[in-house]
Formats: structure tokens, C-alpha cells, sequence
């Protein structure tokens, strides 16, 4: 595929995010989210795709992931904070509406936004990670989740950064596994090798805490798309997401494809968003 992302940066008033764009600027917006460990290069094969069928495509590095919005203290990674960041993307580009993708914690992200500003968002893309209402369910009363999360409690701890960095950032590096190319791999760690870099991308996890517990019923049109291969997210959530959608919504699960979704399965998941935008133009 032909290359297409040009590299910006936009300032905001919690500081400059690195962003990847494609297609023209008076297209039709679509602010794609990046998850835990990626960065905006996760979305390389959607970025090249919707460039070229005339929508302006934004992947920023989100906040921690990009030096110019790498704060320090941990209460700055709340769900608030990354919501607003969203938010002073869409100002920065007089955005009134757009669709938002969003996978991993990315989508996290993109359920809170749309939930809390359904006037602000022509459609939602949620990829992996389920509406957060059902999951915190899940992760109180469904065995099989609760296993499947225990790793969450592991990157809250202090000594994380020590343990996934140690012996040439071996436990970091096996995460990606399966599903992300090696050549996104080796970025990736590099940019969570530099200082400060995986302390701020894991202190999402740990600002959890003052996240809401509830976000409430999602009205705008979703897709979710989950995978049976996902090791972090179990059936029991995934299926009881169209329960918290009040919209039209579609529910995608792909055979044999683990948690990495677009990168691991990127035709099929681009024409599934693809579908998606076209199906709800308005």
C-alpha cells in the first residue's frame, strides 16, 4: 500500500500531541485512537485507506505518548483529562462532528466521548474493548474476566516499568505477540524506552481509580468489532455490550484474529469500518 500519513503536531491547551493524517483537510473527520503499548503508527493500514476515500484521518499519540503531553502526576491520566484531549483535537480543527475509532484504551476513550457527547460524534468505532459499563461488570462477577485482567493489577504496581523494560524489554515485547508486526514492535518499544514514556503510559491504568464507574447507555451509531483470540477480553462483556447501546449499533466478532486487531487483521477490519461511515453519512 502506498504511503499516505503526513506528520503534524497540534497544540492544545494541555500541550502539542505528534499526530499521523491523511487525506484532505476538508474531508470528512475521523480521529482514530490508539491503545496500551502503541502509539498513532497502529493505525498505518487505516490511515492509508480512509486518506483515500476523501476523509481527513487524524491519529495522535495520546496523552503520555506524545513528549508534548506528558504530564507527571498520576491524577492526570483520568478518564476526564483524556476525554478533553479528544475534544481540543476536534477544536483545533473545527471539528462540530466526527467519527471516532478507537481500540484498547483508545476505545475506552471513545465509548466515555460518546457517551458524554453524542452531539459531538457522527459515529463510534470501538475496537477490543467493550462498553466500560459491562466490562466493570465482568470484572466483578465473571471468573473468566477476572483472570483474564489480573495483568491490570500488575501495571498498577511500582515496580512495573522494572519488570517489562529488564533484560532487553522482554516482557514488554511479548505482549505484542501474536498479531503485531515485528517492525511495529520495535518502535513501539523504542518510544517506551525513552524516559518517562512507560511510566506515563502506564499511569492510565492507574489512574483508574477516579474514573466513573458508570459512563452510561452510548446512543450514536456503533460498530464493535471483538476478536475470539482476545486474551484480555472474555465473551461475557463483549456480548453484553448491544445492551448499552441505544443506537444502531453492529456487533463484528472475527475468527482466529488475537487482541491486535488492526494491525493483525486490517482488510478485514477496514472494511468493516469503511461499511460503517458509509452506512451512516448524516
Amino acid at each position: 500500500m502506498t504511503a499516505v500519513a503526513d506528520y503534524i503536531q497540534i497544540p492544545t491547551p494541555a500541550g502539542k500531541f505528534d499526530a499521523l493524517t491523511a487525506g484532505p483537510q476538508d474531508g470528512r473527520p475521523v480521529l482514530l485512537l490508539h491503545g496500551f503499548p502503541e502509539a498513532a503508527v497502529e493505525w498505518s493500514e487505516q490511515l492509508a485507506v480512509l486518506g483515500g476515500a476523501e476523509c481527513f484521518a487524524v491519529a495522535p499519540d495520546q496523552r503520555g505518548y506524545s513528549p508534548g503531553v506528558r504530564p507527571q502526576q498520576v491524577s492526570d491520566y483520568r478518564m476526564t483529562e483524556l476525554v478533553d484531549d479528544v475534544l481540543a483535537i476536534a477544536e483545533h480543527f473545527g471539528w462540530d462532528r466526527f467519527d471516532l475509532v478507537g481500540h484498547d484504551w483508545g476505545a475506552v476513550v471513545a465509548w466515555t466521548t460518546a457517551a458524554a457527547h453524542p452531539e459531538r460524534i457522527r459515529t463510534l468505532t470501538a475496537v477490543s474493548i467493550p462498553h466500560p459499563d459491562p466490562f466493570n461488570a465482568a470484572l466483578r462477577e465473571d471468573e473468566d474476566q477476572a483472570t483474564r485482567s489480573a495483568y491490570i493489577q500488575e501495571f498498577r504496581s511500582s515496580t512495573a516499568e522494572k519488570a517489562l523494560l529488564a533484560d532487553n524489554a522482554k516482557k514488554l515485547r511479548r505482549i505484542y505477540y501474536p498479531g503485531v508486526p515485528e517492525h511495529h514492535v520495535d518502535d513501539y518499544v523504542q518510544r517506551l524506552t525513552e524516559p518517562g514514556a512507560l511510566t506515563a503510559a502506564l499511569n492510565w491504568y492507574r489512574a483508574a481509580r477516579y474514573n466513573s464507574r458508570e459512563i452510561g447507555p452510548v446512543e450514536v451509531p456503533t460498530l464493535y468489532v471483538w476478536s475470539t483470540e482476545d486474551v484480555a477480553v472474555g465473551s461475557t462483556a463483549a456480548l453484553a455490550t448491544a445492551d448499552h447501546v441505544t443506537g444502531p449499533y453492529r456487533f463484528e466478532m472475527l475468527e482466529d484474529v488475537s487482541h491486535w486487531i488492526p494491525e493483525e487483521a486490517p482488510d478485514t477490519f477496514t472494511r468493516l469500518l469503511l461499511q460503517h461511515l458509509l452506512a451512516h453519512q448524516a
